[in-house]
Order: C-alpha cells, then structure tokens, then sequence
C-alpha cells in the first residue's frame, strides 16, 4: 500500500475532515510524507478541503 493510500484510508476511516498532524498521529507516517501523499491526492482530485486546512476524501 503506498503513502497516498494509507493518507486517504486514514481519511475514509476518520469520517471526518483532518488535518496533516492528525493524518500523521494515524498512519503512523513521517510528516513529510503524508505532504506529499496529500500533494499527490490534491493533485489527482482524490481529497478536497471542505474546511481550510482541513482536508477529506472527494464525494
């Protein structure tokens, strides 16, 4: 599973919007990988920001 996948697994499983430092406490990831999965993800569309600075799965 890469870094992307377990960011927007954490994210469906949460139910909720989150915020980078949340996704890390989560997955257990390095901070600056869980920016560049969200990068990545905010890039394909995969998550969007209902809230600033919070970020959750696209509808």
């Amino acid at each position: 599973m890469s870094d992307a996948e377990k960011v927007l697994e954490a994210m469906r499983t949460a139910g909720t919007p989150l915020n980078a430092g949340k996704v890390v406490e989560l997955t257990g990831l390095d901070r600056k990988l869980v920016d560049k999965a969200m990068a990545e993800l905010k890039k394909t569309g995969q998550i969007e920001s209902p809230v600033r600075c919070y970020w959750a799965p696209s509808a």
